[in-house]
């Protein structure tokens, strides 16, 4: 007959590594610095792309219009970019080894995308050139006087913030805690409460001795 116990097996090696390392001083820094750097980063590209970034002249019929044009009207990818960026900063602790990975350089990819888009917006006056073409009722007008605000370069630094959270992601993501993990806030393994044994029926001691439970209550 196999020798029953209620005395818990003594942890391994191997089952002790296992745990989340999220308790070590990297894992806790770098996870509280990938989080205020997404956060913050989408933050500032989706309040820049509502700001104005470049403004003209246009020559219409009995004078000259001044205008202007939003992030959102020069280039709708750095807030595109922020929300992707933050649903995949979520992501990463919904999901672990390679797909934690995998969503990491997502969250890179965002961020260093939003930059580059913020910087090549910096200069464009496609959307300029096209309100003075409705403004003028000419296909062929173009907006004078360019001058740019510094709002794109504000957003280019919100998307360095998300690109900063997606390397730290990749470096110490695997440090960081998973949703709907197997240990308790205390970082102690879940147990089972123990149901109450009749001593009267031998039947429901087995069980018990089964469950790993000591029927005797000790």
């Amino acid at each position: 007959m196999e020798y029953v116990t209620a005395v818990p097996h003594p942890r391994t090696d191997a089952a002790e590594s296992a745990e989340p390392a999220a308790s070590s001083p990297n894992g806790r820094r770098s996870l509280a610095v990938a989080l205020l750097c997404g956060a913050a980063g989408a933050a500032i590209a989706l309040l820049a792309s509502r700001q104005e970034w470049c403004s003209g002249v246009a020559a219409v019929a009995g004078g000259k219009l001044p205008l202007t044009a939003k992030g959102s009207d020069v280039t709708g990818v750095p807030a595109a970019l922020a929300i992707v960026g933050l649903a995949a900063l979520v992501a990463v602790f919904a999901v672990r080894k390679v797909g934690r990975v995998l969503v990491a350089l997502l969250l890179a990819l965002s961020g260093a995308g939003a930059v580059a888009a913020a910087v090549l917006g910096a200069g464009d006056s496609a959307a300029l050139d096209e309100k003075a073409a409705q403004a003028a009722g000419d296909a062929s007008a173009t907006i004078h006087a360019l001058s740019n605000t510094a709002w794109p370069y504000v957003s280019a630094v919100g998307g360095a913030l998300i690109l900063i959270a997606g390397i730290l992601a990749v470096i110490y993501g695997a440090a960081w805690p998973s949703m709907g993990g197997r240990y308790e806030r205390s970082g102690a393994p879940r147990t089972r409460r123990a149901k109450a044994v009749d001593p009267d029926r031998p039947e429901e001691l087995w069980k018990a001795l089964d469950r790993g439970e000591d029927p005797t209550g000790a």
